[in-house]
């Protein structure tokens, strides 16, 4: 990875030309990830859409001066997210940042056909990427936001999802640990079922560009050392770049779970599989996850469609 942790990737983001749009700015951590954006050089402008009076008074709260910014009035959600989407698309601004407003619209108005946001056969999905103290790289959870229960086929493409995302974070060959509760297949368990498939398809060469193991619980997926105790020998325990994960209902509450109570933990959210720059953090994440959401999307903007 060309960056170690989020400190340096602030670093090599400082002082590029990054606008953002942001429909439900009337929002106190949105805005204060903005005035921490603007003070770390990494935002130069950008769009608020939200009820201007609420976007004035809480910018004036958060301390974010608006002379850099065009305010849009509007207090419609399903409005703001199609109108920021349309924004980005015309090239009015770098990425979108998501504020005040229901996952469920901001995704509806990216997933418009007329946006062609999403290439056929593929899909969208969450990329979380973590700083941990107690883990000596950083790594990405998925899918944790958008895809409910995916079947295998829609697990291979979350999974080919973060692999480019990796990919362009400077990680050639990602390590993807396919997270089950047990490191065994077990016909009863439907997630382990998909994980032998996941991982034969790598073998066969029709997942590509990346090491694919699993099924591995969370304790093998994230140390050689418990991985040898249960006697497996991979190369990706204690190495893991990528956890993929069986469902919404086990990637969001790790998602969360890391948020909430990991040792140091910085993040960074972001939509992967689409060609617009897409930032996707919880309503309830800090102002900083934001922050990082923002210079991760500056790092990537310029990267699209680098990879072989």
């Amino acid at each position: 990875m060309k960056f170690k942790n989020f400190d340096e990737l602030l670093s090599m983001v400082k002082g590029k030309t990054n606008r953002i749009v942001v429909p439900g700015a009337n929002n106190d951590e949105v805005l204060t990830a903005c005035k921490m954006g603007v003070d770390h050089k990494i935002i130069s402008g950008g769009i608020l859409i939200g009820p201007k009076a609420q976007v004035e008074e809480m910018a004036k709260k958060v301390g974010l001066k608006l002379d850099i910014f065009e305010i849009i009035d509007k207090s419609d959600y399903a409005e703001m997210c199609n109108q920021a989407v349309d924004m980005v698309k015309a090239g009015k601004g770098d990425f979108l940042v998501k504020g005040l407003v229901d996952t469920k619209f901001y995704m509806k108005a990216i997933l418009r056909k007329e946006i062609g946001a999403v290439a056929e056969g593929t899909v969208l999905s969450h990329f979380v990427l973590f700083e941990l103290a107690n883990y000596h790289k950083l790594f990405a959870v998925t899918d944790a936001a958008i895809m409910i229960a995916p079947n295998v086929d829609q697990k291979a493409m979350i999974l080919n999802n973060s692999v480019d995302m990796m990919r362009m974070l400077g990680v050639e060959k990602p390590n993807v640990s396919v997270v089950c509760p047990v490191e065994k297949v077990n016909e009863k368990i439907p997630s382990t079922l998909d994980a032998a498939e996941l991982v034969k398809r790598n073998k066969e060469g029709k997942i590509k560009n990346c090491v694919v193991e699993g099924p591995y619980d969370v304790y093998i997926a994230f140390s050689k050392e418990l991985g040898a105790e249960k006697g497996i020998k991979g190369v990706v325990p204690g190495n893991t770049d990528i956890a993929l994960f069986p469902s919404l209902d086990s990637g969001n509450p790790v998602y969360k779970c890391l948020s909430f109570f990991g040792a140091g933990m910085k993040s960074a959210t972001l939509l992967a599989g689409s060609n617009i720059p897409v930032i996707l953090p919880s309503r309830t994440d800090t102002p900083m996850t934001k922050l990082h959401s923002i210079a991760l999307a500056a790092y990537l903007k310029d990267k699209a469609g680098v990879l072989a």
